[in-house]
C-alpha cells in the first residue's frame, strides 16, 4: 500500500499542536481589510489581531480562497517525496477552495501519471470539518489505505453538525452568507439567533432573548438531536467552537461532558479568518461528527 499525506484548507481551525501530532499540512486562506493586499492567515496575521480589526476598524474584511497554485505546491512536495495525497476541505458552498484543490489534482495527476490525489468536500467547515479532519488522520494511523479512507469519509462527513449562537447576525450580513438564517432577522432587542449547519448549509433553528439562554438552548438542540434521531453520544467526537469569547466556551465546555455523557478530549476551537468574518467573534457552540470506527 502506497503511503500517502493528509491536507487541508485551513478553515479545519485545527490547533497547531493537533496539526503537529497527526501530520497533517494545512493550506492557508487569504483575508485582506483593504481589498488589495492579501495576508495568509495565522502566517501574515494572526488570529487576535484579525480579531482585533475585526472589532475596530469600520473596513469589512474579504476572503480569498487558496489558489491553484498553493495546492499544487504542497500536493508536488508530497509527491516528489514519494507520497499520494488526501485532501479534505470546506464546504463547497462555503469556498471555492475544494474546487481549486481539485484543479491542482487534474494538473498534477497529468504531470505524475502514478500519483493518486483524492480530495473531498467534507461539507463541514471549522470544528466538524476539524474533528472530520482528526477522523481520517485516525484512519490513517490504524493502517487503512487512501481509498478505504475516503469511502468511508464520505460517510462520516454526512453525520457532521454544527450547532450555535451568535452575538449578532451582523456579520453574516455584510459576509453576504444570510441565505436561510435571514428568516432569524429581526428586530426585536437582544434577540440572539439559534443555527445549525447541516448537509454543507447554514439553517435556522431560532432565536432566544439573552446570549447566556441562547448558550444554554444549545445544549437542549444537541440533546434534542441526539434524541430524535436515536443516536448514541459514545459515537460521535465532540469539540467546543467560538472567535474570542472564550469565558462563555470554557463554560460551555466544562457543562457540555453531562449533557453528552463523555469527556472533550480536544481543547476549544478558535475560529479563523475563513469563518470569523462571517460569524465575528462571539460566536459559542458545539461541533460533532461519528467516530470512524463507531
Amino acid at each position: 500500500m502506497k503511503p500517502y499525506r493528509i491536507f487541508s484548507d485551513s478553515s479545519c481551525d485545527l490547533t497547531q499542536e493537533l496539526l503537529d501530532q497527526y501530520n497533517i499540512t494545512t493550506i492557508p486562506f487569504y483575508v485582506s481589510f483593504d481589498q488589495e493586499t492579501y495576508q495568509k492567515e495565522i502566517i501574515d496575521i494572526s488570529i487576535p489581531d484579525f480579531y482585533h480589526r475585526l472589532t475596530t476598524e469600520k473596513v469589512y474584511p474579504k476572503t480569498s480562497l487558496p489558489s491553484v497554485e498553493d495546492y499544487c505546491d504542497k500536493f508536488e512536495e508530497a509527491i516528489l517525496a514519494g507520497y499520494d495525497v488526501l485532501c479534505l476541505n470546506i464546504t463547497l458552498k462555503f469556498s471555492g477552495s475544494h474546487q481549486s484543490a481539485m484543479n491542482a489534482k487534474s494538473i498534477l495527476e497529468e504531470k505524475y501519471p502514478k500519483s493518486n490525489i483524492e480530495v473531498v468536500d467534507s461539507l463541514l467547515c471549522t470544528g466538524g470539518q476539524g474533528l472530520l479532519l482528526l477522523e481520517a488522520a485516525k484512519m490513517h494511523e490504524a493502517g487503512y489505505s487512501l481509498t478505504d479512507n475516503v469511502a468511508k469519509l464520505l460517510e462520516l462527513r454526512e453525520t457532521g453538525r454544527l450547532m450555535f449562537t451568535l452575538g449578532t447576525l451582523e456579520y453574516l450580513q455584510k459576509g453576504g452568507r444570510i441565505g436561510k438564517v435571514s428568516a432569524l432577522a429581526g428586530s426585536l432587542l437582544n434577540l440572539k439567533p439559534l443555527i445549525v449547519l447541516e448537509d454543507g448549509e447554514l439553517a435556522p433553528y431560532g432565536k432566544v432573548r439573552g446570549f447566556k439562554k441562547a448558550i444554554d438552548k444549545v445544549y437542549d438542540m444537541i440533546s434534542e438531536y441526539f434524541k430524535n434521531n436515536n443516536l448514541d453520544f459514545n459515537d460521535y467526537e465532540f469539540c467546543v467552537i467560538t472567535g474570542t469569547n472564550f469565558d462563555e466556551a470554557s463554560t460551555f465546555l466544562e457543562k457540555l461532558p453531562s449533557i453528552i455523557n463523555q469527556p472533550i478530549i480536544y481543547p476549544i476551537f478558535t475560529l479563523g479568518t475563513t469563518i470569523g468574518t462571517y460569524t465575528g467573534p462571539d460566536i459559542v457552540g458545539a461541533c460533532f461528527i461519528r467516530k470512524y470506527d463507531a
